[in-house]
């Protein structure tokens, strides 16, 4: 109920909040159908909110794999930094800044990218710029994995990535787009 509330406050404040409830149990445990947990050493999250990703993946994740997430929200951010977990590293910073704050070791080695911050409010050279950065950010055959409410994530994804795949989470207030884009070595240039 904490995260709900936190949720509305923020969306009533934060221009940047596009939802007015944190993402239902079913969007999570779907989109985590994308993530080989017993393989994976490192997930980015952009937009972790209240925290309904990061402690997903954090039960999930192996004792020394690592999670990286990004949150400009203040509410957001106290939520997230209370968490305690050494696997966890929570930036109070736009993602534009990825590859600055991201350990020199962990860029170009990250398995996974999720991402839940709004796409729609940002313009091309902005989705662009966002998308290229989390491709070098990304290891060969690493996947950036975004929930977002409508197919706008489309045309940028296949600029960035040459490729993506997307499913429909209906269960969820809003509904979700799943997009599933894959770094692969020879596909689009960043």
């Amino acid at each position: 109920m904490k995260g709900t509330i936190e949720f509305l406050k923020s969306f009533a404040t934060d221009r940047d909040v596009a939802s007015i409830t944190p993402s239902s149990k079913y969007c999570v445990r779907k989109l985590s159908e994308h993530i080989n947990f017993s393989t994976t050493d490192v997930i980015v999250e952009y937009g972790g909110g209240t925290g309904v990703f990061t402690k997903h993946f954090l039960k999930k994740m192996r004792p020394d794999a690592r999670l990286f997430v990004f949150e400009t929200n203040d509410n957001f951010y106290d939520l997230l930094n209370s968490i305690d977990d050494d696997r966890l590293t929570v930036f109070h910073q736009t993602v534009e800044d990825l590859l600055e704050l991201l350990p020199a070791d962990v860029v170009g080695s990250v398995d996974h990218v999720v991402s839940g911050i709004p796409f729609s409010f940002f313009d091309w050279e902005m989705k662009i710029d966002i998308l290229s950065k989390t491709r070098e950010a990304l290891r060969p055959e690493g996947s950036f994995l975004a929930y977002q409410t409508s197919g706008h994530l489309k045309d940028p994804l296949q600029e960035a990535f040459g490729n993506f795949t997307t499913e429909f989470c209906w269960k969820n207030i809003p509904p979700y787009f799943i997009y599933d884009a894959v770094n692969r070595v020879n596909g689009a240039s960043s």
